[in-house]
């Protein structure tokens, strides 16, 4: 998602904000820095009320 999506979803700029809210929404993110990376799907699926945990095993999409 880009920075003001992120920002209104989480109705802050603040990037220390935008983690404590996203954590306590249980939306899953990336921190890079001062930014925040959150996936559309993930927050698709938040919106729908489905119960969102990030993928730990192998991406075989990056098989070749």
């Amino acid at each position: 998602m880009s920075a003001s999506e992120i920002k209104a979803l989480t109705g802050s700029a603040n990037p220390d904000e935008q983690e404590r809210i996203l954590k306590q929404d249980g939306i899953p993110y990336r921190r890079r820095d001062r930014r925040i990376l959150v996936s559309r799907f993930h927050t698709r699926e938040w919106l729908a009320g489905r119960t969102v945990t990030p993928s730990r095993g192998v991406n075989l999409a990056l098989v070749k």
